[in-house]
């Protein structure tokens, strides 16, 4: 049985990551919880084009929000920018980039909490240092691939995030081929992929030890919907 201690078990003493099937993440959200998943999907549908792509691709949507979690108890940070230093994001990285905010309806989502409270735990448990308190920044992110544009879930590659610990969820996947998740380790060596394709197929990753990235992502029916939604959370220790 999948439990949180057995995920940084898991992050610890393996390979620097834990690939979770949908099935198994649902026991670790809980019931009470997924009862409120359909609207926490159906938010996916109002996120704002990213402007600050710097390949001008126009197949990504995204909306971010702030956070930090101790013991469990999640708190709202003000908004504000999301940076990356450019040796993580070569492309769209060492610039301040301001997105839309996550809405105040999904910041305070039972899923969104819970997923927060968890990765909380598994990686306090993971951490060497037995953090307890963690900033996390909440991205959720559309690929929306057209018949002329490829999608891209990851247009920097193979990269690491910047933090000491990061979590993909898949939230909803239409219509499209493609979008293999890759992992490696900081010298290039491939440690495994695995495609997320139902809900809440996850994976935890260890930021400090491996690198990933997403295969591109093309339309199968240029007449129906073709779009992967996910969740990224990544989390920083709090001095």
């Amino acid at each position: 049985m999948i439990t949180r201690e057995s995920i940084a078990k898991e992050l610890k003493g393996g390979s620097g990551f834990a690939a979770i099937g949908g099935e198994a993440m649902r026991l670790v959200v809980g019931q009470k919880a997924l009862s409120e998943w359909p609207a926490f999907v159906e938010s996916w549908n109002h996120l704002a084009i990213d402007q600050h792509m710097a390949d001008g691709g126009r197949f990504r949507r995204r909306r971010y929000g702030r956070f930090e979690v101790e013991r469990g108890d999640v708190a709202r940070k003000p908004h504000g920018p999301h940076f990356q230093d450019v040796a993580y994001n070569g492309l769209n990285g060492g610039i301040d980039r301001w997105f839309e905010p996550i809405t105040e309806t999904i910041g305070r989502h039972p899923v969104l909490t819970r997923l927060i409270e968890q990765c909380g735990e598994v990686f306090a448990a993971a951490s060497k240092t037995l953090a307890r308190r963690f900033d996390v920044e909440a991205h959720q992110f559309r690929i929306e691939p057209t018949p002329n544009e490829i999608g891209k879930p990851t247009p920097e590659g193979m990269h690491r995030d910047g933090v000491d610990w990061a979590f993909v969820t898949l939230v909803a996947r239409t219509g499209v081929a493609g979008g293999v998740t890759a992992i490696g380790d900081a010298e290039g060596r491939a440690l495994g992929s695995f495609t997320l394709s139902e809900p809440l197929d996850s994976v935890f990753l260890d930021d400090r030890r491996v690198r990933h990235g997403v295969t591109p992502i093309q339309i199968l029916d240029r007449d129906r919907p073709a779009y992967r939604d996910v969740l990224v959370l990544t989390f920083r220790r709090a001095e």
